[in-house]
């Protein structure tokens, strides 16, 4: 018996059915190029390279989200609130480096304090939603939902309705990060990748990876072989959290400021390159190189309608929302 068969048995799918997920794995992949095609074909802009870095940076906020989004949907959970949560950390950052600027003196060490603060309560507003989550049996939906609302409103609360500035001396040591590049690539695009490597290893390379797939694919059962179901989906929480901070301190410098429309739809966009990138919306089964072409492919489409007059910018969002519709639709009989 040929060793492919004995697999395909093993696995308890046929050969066909294999084929057909295989197939499957690569739709993202050729629907970007096709897209790429598409693009070059309707305006010679679009395959230089400053379109692509200028492409690959604006995807470098949303593919580091969805990378620990992709986390929370293969363990069967949600999180809307990460636009949410972008927001209200960017302002925090914000106040934070203006209140401790007086007194540590060194511009360089006070953004360093800030990106790590960025980080640290990104990894708490997660924590928070794992316990939520685990502890208060709160279903996810529910939790994000609410935490949308609140951080959004904290946020719009400590700018009185305004923005929050960063102040200039620190925004002119901050921009490198967003604005220098190595090696002429943008730094937020080395971040993105830096990002996507650790969490697909993370994902297909650790016990803890194996055990999100474990519980999206089946919660009991996981719970019968003995996973700490809680503690793993904690973790899941707190690493989405960790992956929206580091988002988050590649955007404020940025702008340099934070108001309540920061991060509108964020949580649209790295839903929708999770599940564009192959990942099941039911959960316990997806990849983050997926979830990385996902994104890419997300931002191609808005690229390609900001360099033609195909359909109105302000529909881009409505784009996002009708592939997200498709691709569950697409997904239906997957689990």
């Amino acid at each position: 018996m040929p060793p492919e068969r004995i697999d395909s048995a093993a696995a308890g799918t046929t050969p066909r059915a294999a084929w057909h997920t295989r197939l499957h794995g690569f739709g993202p992949v050729l629907g970007l190029v096709l897209l790429c095609i598409a693009g070059t074909w309707l305006n010679s802009d679009f395959a230089t390279l400053d379109n692509a870095m200028n492409l690959l940076t604006r995807t470098a906020f949303i593919g580091i989200i969805a990378v620990g989004m992709c986390f929370v949907i293969i363990s069967g959970g949600i999180d809307l609130s990460v636009g949410s949560m972008a927001a209200l950390i960017a302002g925090c950052v914000i106040l934070f480096m203006n209140a401790i600027a007086a007194s540590v003196g060194s511009t360089t060490l006070v953004v360093a304090l800030g990106m790590g603060f960025a980080v640290l309560l990104g990894a708490v507003f997660g924590l928070a939603h794992g316990l939520l989550i685990t502890k208060g049996q709160i279903e996810p939906f529910i939790v994000t939902l609410g935490t949308l609302g609140i951080f959004r409103a904290y946020l719009t609360y400590f700018s009185n309705g305004g923005a929050i500035t960063l102040d200039n001396t620190l925004a002119d040591a901050y921009s490198p990060v967003y604005y220098a590049s190595l090696l002429g690539v943008p730094i937020p695009v080395w971040i993105f990748l830096l990002v996507a490597i650790a969490g697909g290893l993370i994902l297909n390379r650790t016990a803890y990876g194996r055990y999100v797939q474990a519980i999206g694919s089946n919660e009991q059962v996981a719970r019968y072989a003995a996973v700490d179901v809680d503690r793993i989906k904690l973790l899941t929480y707190m690493l989405l959290g960790v992956c929206v901070g580091i988002a988050t301190l590649l955007y404020v410098p940025r702008l340099g400021s934070a108001s309540p429309t920061t991060g509108l739809l964020w949580e649209l966009e790295a839903i929708a390159a999770v599940i564009v990138g192959g990942t099941a919306l039911k959960g316990g089964a997806g990849s983050i190189t997926g979830t990385v072409v996902g994104a890419v492919l997300l931002s191609v489409i808005s690229n390609i309608l900001n360099l033609t007059s195909i359909i109105s910018v302000y529909l881009n969002a409505a784009v996002q929302g009708f592939v997200i519709i498709a691709v569950a639709f697409m997904q239906r009989r997957r689990k």
